[in-house]
């Protein structure tokens, strides 16, 4: 059946099956190299599912899905489907929703969901339920249709999920060439082919925070040659200072000095509509001019950093001459800022590890409180350049195989020894004469730090050292895994950054003392107030709660149900910053396996939840008032 309708309230929409997507869940043990049934990935999560354009062969959409099923990598399968006269597609979550008429009993309702093995999920009233498909049951498409014919049914819609339009994306015109932010496996204007999936995974975080970090995140970035008049740096300017000349006007136009224009803009360049963007697009720019190896100018560039409010210190600079070690007021100075800085948790500094091709990095990136970024390649391997060492934390892709383009003051004159556009552009394609061609670990250095500023937006009570952990546990593994001891490689340090996952964490942290877990139907003994992490035998850390029980008395708004205490903890952390409500947690039983439901507020009466629903719906919430009694 290729062809099929599903109803809603809104009417019945006939869909057609995809000839060449499926959706895909993985097990969680798979690599980053995609399997060769996979053609191309497609999307990354639609209703929980990868979609991907299966390599077909010879084979048609339904036998080759059933191939795959039977493939140790893939837990679950599932067709996808197009509207009619649509190009979006779109995929069932597995869960159905489903209203009976009235006067249908209880016992008449699980008859029909017994009738196609459907699990329940919850009732939502007398005659509205929500179930799930299980192994033995019809697709949910399928097995919402046939409920639909069902005299008991009055409605059956299948939840189903689609691609969105991202209205808060950057649509700059150099966006589709920045790979490092999102690697597609090509570069639109070069005849290049990269290895997909080998970026900072920027684009994903900025999905997950809803927006492009925040502007009450300070970077800044101690170099030399700012231009301040860039469209990509100006109207971001704050607290700039000049150390060589001892005034906040920011020295311009000397041919010598160019190198913090591209650092700056890597980091924090404007989403504006052209040109390049940043990681953290919405983050102030503190330029810091002056680099100086001494102790009194080495102490007054921190003083000043942690005196005006950076919260993220950049430095794409060094030293790997061994005459020009750290001493130990040097040492000091940097540990001071990372302490004492941010009221106390301390600045978040970053320092590149230098592109020397040593076997050990810049004696400033050895620092134990500094977060030291080596450089990777668009092809997920080590660039040669890229100084090797104990201390390296993380590494970030720049070039090596392609370079990533960034913001060119006006006064660069570019490769003394290149001609023409070929001073800027490695190709010698011209690609605006505001940007070039940029890479070295002075490049992965500032792509990390907007990272971290996308952290502290989602988490702003993040200390240094947190911030330094999260990159730690939540960067990937690339490279030859015998190169790694103890999880850390002397190339790569922990892994290639990965911004989603770091970004979640931050969240999930910002959570984790913020659900009151109401544990059903009596409370656990010996509750403890903060989460507790389990070991997962490698997976990502699930994280169980055990609080006090709370008053089961008032109104509360049901907003999710899940059956995966990760999305619960995410989802706890985003109502908690978007509306500092509280947000409890229900854990029930259903059918063998526990289920989580999320609800906000605990109000006195009625009206109040009231007003509080239709403030979650404004924002996208679909929820429901419950009497915290019931539950």
């Amino acid at each position: 059946m290729d062809q099929i309708s599903i109803h809603s309230d809104k009417g019945e929409i006939k869909l057609r099956k995809s000839k060449a997507l499926v959706g895909l869940k993985m097990a969680q043990s798979r690599g980053l190299e995609a399997p060769d049934y996979i053609n191309k990935e497609v999307h990354q999560s639609l209703g929980g599912f990868k979609v991907v354009e299966l390599s077909l062969d010879d084979s048609d959409i339904n036998s080759k899905l059933d191939e795959v099923r039977e493939k140790d990598d893939v837990e679950v399968g599932t067709h996808v489907y197009y509207p009619e006269n649509s190009n979006r597609p779109l995929i069932a979550t597995g869960e159905i929703f489903i209203t009976y008429h009235e006067g249908v009993s209880d016992e008449e309702q699980m008859l029909a969901l017994n009738e196609y093995n459907l699990d329940l999920v919850e009732r939502r009233g007398l005659n509205t339920l929500v179930a799930r498909v299980t192994p033995n049951s019809p697709n949910p498409i399928k097995t919402a249709a046939l409920l639909q014919k069902s005299c008991l049914v009055k409605m059956a819609e299948p939840d189903i999920d689609t691609i969105l339009d991202q209205y808060f994306l950057p649509v700059d015109t150099l966006m589709p060439s920045m790979w490092h932010l999102q690697n597609n496996g090509f570069v639109p204007d070069a005849n290049v082919q990269l290895r997909r999936g080998i970026d900072a995974k920027v684009v994903a975080a900025w999905r997950l925070l809803g927006n492009l970090g925040s502007p009450n995140i300070k970077i800044a970035i101690v170099d030399n040659g700012f231009d301040l008049t860039h469209p990509d740096l100006k109207g971001k300017v704050v607290n700039p200072f000049d150390f060589w000349n001892n005034t906040p006007q920011v020295l311009q136009g000397d041919a010598r000095y160019t190198h913090g224009t591209p650092c700056a803009s890597v980091a924090l360049g404007a989403s504006n509509g052209v040109g390049m963007v940043g990681s953290a697009p919405n983050a102030r720019f503190m330029p810091i001019s002056g680099t100086s190896f001494s102790v009194r100018a080495t102490e007054s560039i921190f003083n000043y950093c942690i005196n005006n409010g950076a919260d993220i210190i950049s430095c794409s600079w060094g030293s790997t001459d061994s005459n020009y070690q750290l001493n130990a007021e040097k040492q000091q100075i940097i540990a001071n800022a990372a302490r004492r800085g941010r009221n106390g948790r301390g600045c978040v500094i970053l320092y590149a590890a230098g592109n020397d091709s040593l076997n050990y990095i810049n004696f400033y990136a050895q620092h134990p409180d500094v977060i030291a970024v080596a450089a990777c390649t668009s092809q997920g391997v080590h660039a040669d350049y890229s100084n090797m060492g104990m201390e390296v934390t993380v590494c970030a892709p720049s070039n090596g195989d392609w370079p990533i383009i960034a913001a060119r003051a006006w006064w660069d004159q570019g490769d003394p020894n290149e001609q023409g556009e070929q001073r800027y552009w490695i190709d010698g394609l011209n690609r605006g004469n505001q940007y070039k061609h940029f890479g070295g670990t002075s490049a992965a250095t500032p792509l990390v730090a907007g990272v971290c500023a996308l952290m502290l937006s989602a988490n702003p009570d993040l200390t240094a050292r947190e911030v330094k952990q999260i990159l730690v546990q939540t960067a990937d593994k690339i490279g030859n895994p015998a190169e790694y001891i103890n999880g850390h490689s002397r190339k790569y340090g922990y892994g290639m950054i990965n911004a989603e996952r770091a970004v979640s964490e931050a969240l999930r942290r910002r959570g984790m003392s913020s659900p009151t877990v109401m544990p059903n139907p009596t409370p656990q003994p010996n509750p403890q107030p903060n989460p507790q992490p389990v070991n997962t035998g490698g997976k990502s850390n699930v994280f169980e709660v055990n609080a006090n029980q709370i008053p089961r008395t008032g109104w509360g708004i049901q907003v999710g149900v899940f059956s995966n205490y990760d999305n619960v903890l995410s989802m706890v952390a985003k109502l908690k910053q978007q509306f500092g409500q509280t947000v409890n947690v229900v854990v029930s039983t259903q059918n063998g396996r526990q289920i989580y439901k999320v609800v906000v507020g605990a109000y006195a009466n009625i009206n109040e939840a009231t007003i509080m629903q239709s403030r979650l719906t404004q924002a996208g919430y679909q929820g429901f008032i419950k009497n915290l009694a019931d539950v």
